[in-house]
């Protein structure tokens, strides 16, 4: 299983963290060792001072492909839900000022949080989606408002890496990412639908 995640693909979230809109999908991985399932604790990491949430919708993947079209992307996934992309915000920032690769602030492990999967809706471009910070809404968002469509996403993936069956695409965060602490709970929903529910420790 290989986990990709993308960077930047709701402007205002792009826009709260100073960072110009990207022409085309910044692409990052975790490795396997990320993989969280729904309702396990959430280890605070000891290397870092600022752990903060990112709620995403998550595609699985169905099948192998490469070099897909937007239009074959379309069937490669028949599953999503919504995950947190967990991460040590100081050493992400350290390393970008440094000019070096993100994955000691985004990949370390039980750093993806994945929800409970649903069967893709009829338009996945209508879904809701939020996060409860210890039972109060800290972030929300909306599909119809990603810069780079699910198919866009799969396509230019595959140009790079071959797709594999169950592959997990993180499709990227919108405005409101922040901090938890010890003892927060979060749980995240697609519209009145909880697929998540954990607890930091």
């Amino acid at each position: 299983m290989k986990i990709f995640c993308i960077g930047r693909n709701y402007k205002d979230h792009a826009e709260e963290l100073g960072d110009a809109i990207p022409e085309e999908p910044i692409i990052f991985l975790k490795p396997p060792t990320a993989y969280l399932p729904n309702n396990s604790d959430i280890p605070y990491p000891s290397f870092t001072k600022k752990f903060h949430y990112e709620t995403e919708i998550v595609l699985k993947m169905d099948k192998k492909g490469k070099n897909l079209s937007e239009e074959e992307a379309k069937d490669f996934y028949s599953q999503l839900t919504v995950g947190l992309d967990l991460t040590a915000r100081d050493v992400q920032y350290d390393l970008i000022d440094k000019k070096l690769p993100w994955e000691l602030g985004k990949a370390f492990d039980s750093s993806a949080l994945v929800g409970d999967f649903i069967p893709k809706p009829i338009d996945p471009y209508a879904m809701n989606f939020k996060l409860l910070r210890s039972g109060q809404q800290v972030q929300e968002g909306h599909t119809k408002n990603l810069i780079f469509s699910f198919e866009r996403l799969i396509s230019f993936i595959s140009i790079y890496f071959t797709i594999e069956k169950d592959d997990l695409i993180f499709t990227g965060t919108p405005v409101g990412v922040g901090p938890l602490e010890k003892g927060d709970t979060v749980e995240a929903y697609i519209e009145d639908q909880k697929l998540l529910s954990s607890k930091v420790v």
